[in-house]
């Protein structure tokens, strides 16, 4: 078993909801109102709080994009800046 890895469960009701337990909620930082991702892998799924997977997603597809556009350094990321400023 992971060391991270932490056990929990929760009865389904007979709608099919569940109330997430406390210390799960903490740890994948939901509140009330908040969403959460359902992620079925085989037999298994994961939770995961919706907006920080959505951040991971973009930062997947996007990993590798400032190079492939010439900005290698910084400098050339802070010149983008102003000219798309001066642009508007």
């Amino acid at each position: 078993m992971y060391v991270d890895t932490f056990v929990d469960n929760a009865k389904v009701m007979a709608k099919g909801q569940v109330t997430i337990p406390k210390d799960i909620r903490a740890i994948l930082g939901v509140n009330s109102g908040d969403r959460v991702t359902f992620i079925v892998e085989g037999n298994s799924v994961r939770m995961v709080n919706s907006a920080i997977y959505a951040m991971q997603l973009l930062q997947q597809d996007m990993q590798g994009e400032a190079e492939r556009s010439g900005l290698t350094s910084d400098d050339d990321v802070i010149n983008l800046v102003k000219d798309l400023r001066d642009e508007a």
